[in-house]
């Protein structure tokens, strides 16, 4: 079942078309993720799939009661202003106890309550924004470049915990990253987006598309490689279990 499907949808920013005749759908359960060069319109996408963003054509389906998460790329928090995590996830509105530390502990931020905000490392303070996203018991969990920032072995144990999000929760995920070699091995589909969808499918299809190459340069066959020793490594894993 189609958690949102959008159909020929086209958005204008300034003027400018920013989204043409895109055509994107996410099912319960999926993890999906948008690539693209800067200015091809990915948190474009995102903005109207939340509500945020009204398009100039097309048609936008959201499944009835559908409850979002959001991770953005970063949060600023005064650097003068005292506040524990604790604290920061009763923002807007006050959140039960039993509520945040079970947000916590799925973001894999369980031990960080009583820290406070401005001394987080920034793998810490990306985990805490997604306790607050899970707060909601999201079906649709969205990230805008959430690993921005981060070292590669920050980002890489990040999506790790995001997959692990999915597979407890049930939820959907919809990703976008600049991050190829660890799109490979965290999606089960990949949209190519550049203005238009350039090609679209799983991880390996995309990564071998014409379309993708001459976005991103043959160099994406190392991500490719990656995601084939990756996925060879967790079935040999599972069929030893």
């Amino acid at each position: 079942m189609s958690l949102v499907k959008i159909s020929g949808l086209t958005v204008r920013l300034g003027g400018a078309v920013v989204l043409r005749d895109v055509d994107f759908s996410i099912d319960a359960g999926e993890i999906v993720t948008v690539v693209g060069p800067n200015g091809s319109g990915k948190s474009t996408l995102l903005r109207v799939i939340i509500g945020a963003l009204r398009p100039e054509a097309g048609k936008v389906a959201r499944a009835g009661g559908l409850r979002i998460g959001y991770v953005p790329q970063t949060l600023h928090i005064d650097p003068t202003l005292p506040m524990t995590v604790r604290r920061f996830l009763d923002l807007p509105g006050r959140v039960p106890d039993t509520a945040a530390a079970a947000a916590l502990e799925e973001a894999g931020a369980g031990a960080l309550a009583g820290r406070q905000m401005t001394r987080l490392s920034g793998g810490q303070f990306q985990r805490v924004l997604l306790a607050r996203a899970l707060l909601s018991r999201p079906d649709l969990l969205i990230l805008d470049e959430a690993t921005q920032g981060l070292d590669q072995p920050g980002s890489a144990a990040f999506y790790r915990k995001i997959a692990e999000v999915r597979d407890k929760l049930g939820c959907a995920v919809l990703m976008v990253s600049h991050e190829l070699h660890v799109v490979m091995a965290a999606s089960d589909r990949v949209i190519c987006l550049n203005g238009h969808v350039c090609c679209e499918g799983e991880p390996e299809h995309v990564a071998s598309a014409p379309e993708y190459r001459a976005l991103f340069g043959t160099g994406t066959q190392g991500a490719l490689a990656l995601y084939r020793h990756e996925h060879t490594h967790r079935h040999d894993t599972e069929a030893a279990e």
